[in-house]
């Protein structure tokens, strides 16, 4: 696998920031029969460049040769023995680590064995800051072939602002023929998106991190509440292997993992980043075209991927380490949820004010049957381990309040395991959380029909209908 090598030129750190890069020193390439590459370079080692002095540069003219599945670049020498670390320790110890620090940490540490995964996403701010580092760095991406096509052109705009080549992992054609003959171009509406995340992304990735040590993530702990919320600064891959293979062989570097979405963007903006137009249109969480949209208010932002699944670990196999085995009774195979019978699962509940009604199955059964009442309701039907009921909680409550003494009454009832059979035969639930309205001189209640879950939305809804 080839990837993206630089060397330093001798302009500042501020010119590295708006600069272009002069070429330094190009790769040459040989191709085995085993489709594995060898590259050597006339730059000097890494680990003799000085950290924060010179900006990277770049090689000006693209190779020729086929872009291999996995390579080993001859780089500078590095400590073979950094997988048997105590990289839990060291985790601890950068805990409160800058991401340029943890960037500079793991690239001198690894030297040319790690990369950088972008996704064409706000994850560039991990090029930025391996740039700031002064030191060569190496970027690779995942080309599934069904990425949008801002995508692709902000791929071209990031190699031309940082003087640089992205280098692109492809699926096995012969895997993606296979799944497209036997099961169409959009399979994974059906039954779930795990197989074509398995052919497009993942087996591609693993034929990457064979040729690594070491990788570099754009994890943060704020993206994903139900995966990603204990993500470490560093750890050993749990699921992938590196070049010397087996468990252990790989690590993996989440420089902002404590850094929150705003943050970054602040980031991104102060230093003249560009960035992927689609976030200009509603997108955060950016992947392939299909399974990506825009995030609604009072959305989280991973519920822009793979929507149609009601799945509370929305990973595609990339980042499957995240889910804890606890959480992982709640998927079947294609990711989808599998309700644990109430109580089962160790989860506080959620939805507690004293504004709200707790309902039990009687209530609900007893509300649901009345032609009459009193005052209308406004029910949520959620599970309290659901990501995205724990998402919409804070909007759900300030409504509740903003509702108190207006005659209209808010309740929940938790229609996950036993009951879940139930609400979805009797109660219109499809996924969680599904909102319901029970007009005051009606019989039928009235299924909240958006997926905007801001209190704004929520009320327009209760005042349209009591």
């Amino acid at each position: 696998m080839a990837f993206t090598a630089s060397s330093p030129s001798p302009s500042s750190l501020l010119r590295a920031s708006f600069s272009s890069h002069e070429p330094k020193a190009p790769w040459t390439s040989s191709v085995s029969q085993s489709d594995q590459f060898s590259f050597t370079s006339t730059a000097g080692p890494s680990c003799q460049i000085p950290s924060l002095l010179k900006p990277i540069s770049a090689e000006t003219h693209r190779s020729k040769s086929v872009v291999p599945l996995a390579a080993k670049v001859a780089a500078a020498e590095v400590d073979k023995n950094n997988v048997a670390e105590d990289y839990e320790n060291l985790a601890k110890e950068m805990e409160n680590a800058s991401p340029l620090e943890i960037m500079e940490k793991a690239l001198v540490k690894f030297g040319n064995d790690i990369a950088i995964a972008f996704s064409g996403a706000e994850d560039i701010a991990l090029i930025e800051y391996a740039k700031l580092t002064g030191r060569p760095f190496r970027v690779f991406s995942l080309d599934t072939g069904r990425l949008n096509p801002e995508t692709y052109q902000f791929f071209e705009t990031v190699e031309k602002h940082y003087g640089i080549h992205i280098e692109y992992m492809f699926p096995d054609a012969v895997e993606v023929q296979g799944l497209v003959r036997s099961k169409g171009l959009f399979s994974f509406y059906e039954d779930g998106h795990q197989e074509c995340c398995r052919v497009r992304k993942v087996r591609p990735l693993r034929r990457a991190l064979k040729g690594l040590r070491a990788w570099i993530t754009g994890q943060r702990k704020d993206q994903s509440p139900g995966t990603r919320a204990e993500i470490p600064i560093v750890q050993v891959d749990p699921s992938f292997e590196g070049i010397d293979g087996g468990i252990g062989s790989l690590v993996k570097w989440n420089p902002v993992a404590n850094v929150e979405g705003p943050d970054i963007w602040n980031f991104l903006q102060v230093m003249n980043v560009p960035v992927n137009p689609l976030h200009s249109q509603g997108y955060i969480s950016i992947g392939c075209e299909p399974c990506t949209r825009p995030v609604l208010p009072g959305q989280h932002e991973r519920e822009g991927r793979w929507w149609w699944e009601d799945a509370e670990a929305k990973e595609c196999g990339l980042h499957k380490g995240n889910i804890k085995k606890d959480e992982a009774l709640h998927l079947n195979g294609n990711g989808n949820e599998i309700s644990a019978t109430n109580g089962s699962a160790n989860v506080p509940d959620i939805f507690n004010s004293k504004n709200l009604v707790s309902l039990s199955r009687t209530g609900i059964e007893n509300l649901t049957r009345l032609e009459n009442r009193s005052e209308p309701w406004l029910v949520v039907l959620y599970a309290p381990w659901c990501r995205f009921c724990q998402a919409m909680e804070g909007s759900y409550i300030e409504l509740a309040g903003n509702l108190a003494g207006t005659g209209v009454k808010v309740g929940k009832f938790r229609a996950d395991g036993e009951h879940k059979a139930y609400a979805q035969q009797e109660l219109q639930l499809g996924s969680f959380p599904t909102i319901l309205f029970y007009p005051k001189h009606s019989s039928n209640p009235i299924k909240y029909p958006s997926e905007k879950r801001d209190v704004a939305t929520l009320l327009a809804f209760v005042n349209a209908l009591r």
